[in-house]
């Protein structure tokens, strides 16, 4: 692994190339990743829609380190499923964690780590749109990191939110990875264009894409005590 820079954090491939001595252990570092990010609260800065088109572009790279069989779809799909039940985990340990300690995150200092303005809106977000909230959530950064500790800590039916669990992360992961993969295949195919020689202008794409809701909430102007 080369000198490690903390601009790195926040890129994709970084995460995807992972390996030390010469042992590549992307696999394992992007299923972290997606835990990470949805249980949690620390993983908000993380590239989730980002590394998960991208690992579809890279599922060979990422795949063969397990298991890789002949068949390209299912090389794709058995990555989507593993990625899915990371998120599904992770979901469950934001529940958890809302559900024993949430209240607390509200008297809790701002930190680099923390940020209480993000669990507020997570809140109103989840308020108005109920159980979907966690299949929107799961495509927006920032809310899908706090979207199941506000679960928690409204005490959302299980049985419930594992239904929305389970859907949102696997049509989150099977979304952008198939996504990534196989639009990756039809441009180098029909129109010779290398999706890998234009990492950067497609990440910054989907942070733009993915982030736009969040940057038109948080432009809004905000009621003041008097109205």
């Amino acid at each position: 692994m080369d000198s490690f820079d903390w601009k790195n954090l926040i890129d994709p491939l970084f995460y995807i190339h992972f390996d030390i001595n010469g042992i590549k252990l992307g696999i394992y570092i992007v299923l972290f990743i997606v835990f990470a990010e949805t249980g949690l609260f620390a993983g908000f800065f993380l590239p989730g829609d980002s590394l998960l088109f991208l690992a579809g572009i890279y599922n060979r790279e990422l795949i063969e380190n397990i298991f890789f069989l002949k068949s390209d779809f299912v090389n794709v799909f058995l990555l989507s499923t593993l990625v899915g039940i990371a998120g599904v985990i992770g979901n469950i340990v934001g529940y958890w964690f809302g559900a024993k300690s949430g209240y607390y995150l509200y008297n809790k200092e701002d930190s680099f780590w923390f940020k209480k303005k993000y669990l507020i809106q997570s809140k109103d977000f989840f308020e108005r749109h109920g159980g979907r909230a966690i299949i929107f959530a799961r495509f927006l950064p920032i809310f899908r990191t706090f979207a199941p500790i506000v679960a928690g800590i409204v005490t959302m039916e299980k049985k419930k939110f594992m239904f929305f669990n389970i859907v949102s992360s696997f049509l989150w992961s099977f979304t952008l990875i198939f996504s990534g993969h196989y639009l990756y295949g039809f441009l180098l195919e029909q129109y010779q264009i290398d999706l890998k020689e234009h990492i950067e202008v497609i990440v910054i794409g989907l942070v733009f894409v993915t982030l736009s809701p969040v940057l038109l909430k948080l432009t809004k102007k905000i009621p003041s005590s008097e109205d």
